[in-house]
């Protein structure tokens, strides 16, 4: 997820040759705001599936997973507002989410515009306008979607949300590659551009540890959410408290 969060935010490359990607993928992660590990619950969250409904069907807990420990800590969820401290991005949150046994498998970098400071159409009974959305789709159904507000055609002043898509597969045709399909053919290739360097790798890590230390010696277990589920209260909190919430799974 931070390397999906570096190519979103990062600055663009002098080239698309491997080492300017990596230089600029590295640059951002190293303006990442640490992790208060004294206040760990404002930024990021840890939670772990429970028993649930998925596609009809009743799914066990984690607990209750062959070979897994009754008492284990693990989280099989995390979600986390961070912060990047540059010019361009200066107290914009970003909010990255991951889990397992969620409601549908879904990858998705969801980028929401800021909201207009002032609506054009106030007297029309819209004082606020809904921001406007672009959604880069990873899997599945690769493609990408903006949705934005639109006036119908008339007289009157209706306005509503529209959503222009695209996805590869209606307009390529054929089967995607998969993920490690890409890269096996890249590595044959000596492509290195989507592969992680060193010094991102220990820079990454230098970001995470702290939490995970801070995890590991704290008695408190992961929230628990239940399986077939998007989010649990913890999670929406997280940005609640910026007055927003998250995306449905597969709705853009």
């Amino acid at each position: 997820m931070l390397q999906m969060l570096a190519l979103v935010a990062m600055e663009p490359p002098a080239s698309f040759d491997a080492d300017p990607v990596r230089d600029e993928k590295i640059k951002l992660l190293r303006t990442l705001r640490s992790f208060d590990v004294n206040n760990l619950e404002n930024s990021i969250v840890r939670g772990r599936y429970g028993e649930g409904r998925i596609n009809g069907q009743e799914v066990s807990a984690y607990r209750s997973e062959e070979g897994v420990d009754a008492d284990s800590k693990t989280e099989t969820y995390v979600a986390a507002r961070m912060l990047i401290d540059n010019w361009r991005w200066k107290d914009v949150p970003f909010y990255l989410r991951t889990g397992k046994r969620m409601a549908k498998k879904d990858t998705e970098i969801i980028v929401t515009f800021k909201e207009v400071p002032h609506s054009l159409f106030g007297s029309a009974g819209l004082p606020h306008m809904p921001p406007n959305v672009l959604a880069f789709q990873i899997q599945p159904d690769e493609g990408i979607s903006l949705r934005f507000q639109a006036k119908q055609p008339g007289s009157k002043i209706c306005i509503g949300t529209l959503a222009m898509k695209f996805r590869y597969q209606h307009v390529f045709g054929g089967e995607l590659p998969e993920a490690y399909q890409r890269l096996l053919l890249d590595c044959m290739a000596g492509d290195q551009t989507l592969f992680t360097r060193f010094d991102g790798i220990e820079t990454t890590w230098e970001l995470l540890m702290p939490v995970l230390e801070a995890w590991q010696r704290s008695d408190e277990k992961p929230h628990e959410y239940p399986a077939g589920s998007e989010s649990f209260p913890q999670a929406d909190a997280l940005l609640a408290a910026d007055g927003r919430k998250w995306h449905g799974l597969l709705t853009i």
